[in-house]
């Protein structure tokens, strides 16, 4: 990852995370990796600090131009020391699943320090079994989904015992950061420069008549398909409210084999099996609490890679989105996996992913300032009803010095009117779910999961695949004591199925 590509100013799309995040609402992501055995955290911080170099961006902090010049700048953190981003904890006996989640809830509640590199690493030890956890964060100015999994791929192994890391070809030296004046001055010259580019880009337009005819049809195009979408209210659920500063998570998973199993006996994608397996336990929630399903549609956001092959590696942010609509009264798994797979197949048919990237792309022309001022606001609510990520990962075993990760559960931030978020990621053999969930407006994630889980159980019997081993899931209790809305306890056979996306 070399800091050649690496933009010095931050994109619009990227600068959105720091303008839009609320104490109540930090915006960063990350995840929870379960290792076999004890990591020595001396070891780890050793081998981690020997990478230093290959990741610059972890040195570096986000630097604000005064009076809002211009989006912000990666400058060298002078103070920047490990210590300030890896720590470690140790869990009190028993050290449970479920304590691990409360720790993990505790810890993602909290913003990253603006006055430093924006990621931390939370090294738990004392979980049950003699495993090690390490609870990562990393602000979304940084990365998203595809370049938050190149992150990990930089800090954790692909072997046990892999070769010493080769130390930079000399010490790193911090550059001092810029003076506000500087800052200011490189802010302004940076927006005429990239101005002058756009005029001279814009009068070329005007010498070819078929490149201007293509620029009006694709911005009318975005509108047509991105804006009714975009300004259309979903139907409200119980937990779309302003989030509070409370969070709690959930996480379960299940072999990568059976949803392929699946895809191939019913038809559809990876995703749409996702997607079935999640708004089918969203509606099985909703009844337990009484709310009508019939004549109801879920609005999902999901966020969409629109990252090119030579843009790997560059970190920040490359994401598009959709907004699929599925009717939530729907009788059987099958027949909910058949709307999906309409609704996703007519999205994609109309490109609304590339509509809305369109429109990003042509907004990030407006002046710094004006996006700071949109952001003082948080994010706004009402478009959406729950965020579902689903991003690929490596489909082979991840060492951390030479032990092995077990599980890795992606952890997804909440704002505006989003009380739960979905995380999705594959990763070896499995898929990984972590739900998010501000207590304030869904107190019992848990029920949430197991009737996710249920759903994928009933889609794969429905299939005819057969179950693969699974491990036990240790369910994290709620804080309050036995959750509202309870679903009976499932069966040992029911508890060894974990369902994810």
């Amino acid at each position: 990852m070399s800091a050649s590509r690496l933009s010095r100013r931050m994109s619009a799309e990227d600068a959105w995370f720091l303008y839009f995040e609320k104490p109540e609402a930090p915006l960063h992501i990350g995840s929870v990796g379960i290792f076999e055995g004890t990591i020595p955290f001396d070891t780890a911080f050793d081998s981690l600090n020997a990478r230093m170099h290959l990741i610059p961006r972890y040195r570096q902090r986000a630097v604000i131009p005064p009076f809002y010049a211009g989006h912000p700048t990666w400058e060298d953190d002078p103070n920047f020391s490990l210590e300030r981003h890896l720590r470690r904890i140790d869990l009190p006996a028993p050290g449970t699943e479920a304590q691990l989640a409360e720790l993990a809830s505790d810890i993602f509640r909290e913003i990253l320090p603006r006055d430093r590199a924006l990621w931390d690493i939370t090294m738990v030890h004392g979980i049950e079994g003699g495993r090690t956890a390490l609870i990562s964060r990393v602000h979304h100015c940084l990365v998203d989904g595809v370049s938050g999994i190149e992150l990990l791929l930089a800090v954790l192994d692909l072997v046990p015992n892999p070769e010493p890391t080769p130390p930079p070809a000399e010490p790193w030296q911090p550059k001092a950061p810029p003076s506000p004046a500087k800052a200011w001055s490189d802010a302004v010259f940076d927006n005429w420069e990239s101005g002058f580019r756009a005029m001279t880009e814009f009068q070329e337009s005007l010498l070819d008549p078929r490149g201007q005819f293509r620029t009006a049809t694709e911005f009318t195009r975005a509108l047509e398909v991105a804006l009714p979408a975009a300004l259309r209210r979903p139907a409200h659920m119980p937990w779309n409210q302003p989030v509070s500063g409370e969070r709690r998570v959930a996480w379960t998973e299940m072999k990568f084999q059976e949803v392929r199993g699946i895809r191939s006996r019913l038809g559809g994608t990876v995703n749409d099996v996702v997607l079935t397996v999640l708004t089918g336990g969203i509606a099985r929630y909703l009844e337990s609490k009484g709310v009508t399903t019939e004549g109801t549609n879920l609005r999902l956001m999901i966020p969409v890679n629109v990252r090119s092959e030579s843009e790997q590696g560059a970190l920040g942010n490359r994401v598009s989105m959709m907004l699929p609509e599925v009717p939530l009264g729907i009788a059987t798994p099958a027949d909910r996996l058949m709307a999906v797979r309409t609704e996703m197949e007519r999205l994609k048919s109309h490109n609304q992913a590339d509509a809305f990237e369109a429109l990003a792309r042509w907004s990030q022309n407006l002046p710094a300032a004006v996006h700071a001022i949109a952001g003082m606001g948080g994010v706004p609510g009402g478009t959406f009803n729950v965020i579902c990520t689903n991003v690929p990962g490596p489909l082979i075993p991840l060492y951390s010095v030479g032990h092995r990760m077990l599980a890795h559960y992606p952890l997804v931030p909440l704002a505006g009117d989003l009380g739960i978020g979905v995380g999705i990621t594959s990763f070896n053999k499995g898929l990984y779910m972590g739900i998010m969930s501000d207590p304030k407006a869904l107190d019992d994630v848990d029920v949430l999961r197991r009737f996710v889980a249920d759903e994928f159980r009933l889609l794969r019997t429905l299939a005819d695949v057969p179950e693969s081993d699974l491990p036990d899931f240790h369910v994290p209790p709620q804080r309050n004591g036995h959750a509202r809305g309870e679903a009976p306890a499932p069966s040992p056979a029911q508890e060894a199925i974990t369902a994810s996306g």
